[in-house]
């Protein structure tokens, strides 16, 4: 939180929002992730259930993917957008903080897992487009997919070693 108080705050979040385009952008935005989400439901709807989707504040909007083996184990997988950073990212999360802290513990030392700083909202997170390219959707689905796929079977793996 910041040392201003919320009134002299309240200025640049006026202007931030004086424009429309950041409501225009961010609907933008979520509409493209809806549509991400309702293709992932088409796509990989023998593999996982998937959630709708969700917002945070203003910083990520996202949905979790589900299968018996995840379940089982308490865990999910999250595909969020990352607006601070306009990344889309592959997180591993726990039913619970619990849940959580227990894995990031078993995996430290692998792969994306960083050992000495546990995240914030998962056990840990994985970038699969750092800089997606908004005017070409086509091509935003199709790396998406392609990257959720490759990672996705990685982090199973990682997984399945931990048991």
């Amino acid at each position: 939180m910041s040392d201003k108080s919320l009134n002299s705050q309240i200025i640049s979040y006026k202007k931030a929002l004086a424009s429309g385009e950041f409501q225009k952008t961010f609907q933008s935005l979520v509409s493209i992730f809806q549509s991400l989400r309702n293709e992932f439901h088409k796509n990989y709807r023998d593999e996982f259930s998937v959630a709708s989707v969700m917002h945070g504040y203003v910083d990520f909007t996202y949905f979790y993917l589900q299968n018996d083996y995840l379940k089982k184990h308490k865990l999910k997988l999250a595909v969020v957008l990352n607006h601070q950073k306009v990344q889309f990212e592959l997180w591993v999360l726990g039913q619970t903080k619990n849940v959580q802290i227990e894995y990031w513990k078993k995996l430290k030392g692998t792969k994306w897992v960083n050992p000495e700083v546990m995240p914030e909202y998962s056990i840990f997170e994985i970038v699969i487009l750092d800089n997606p390219d908004f005017d070409n959707l086509l091509k935003l689905s199709e790396s998406i997919h392609s990257e959720f796929t490759t990672r996705s079977k990685e982090v199973f793996d990682i997984l399945v070693k931990c048991q």
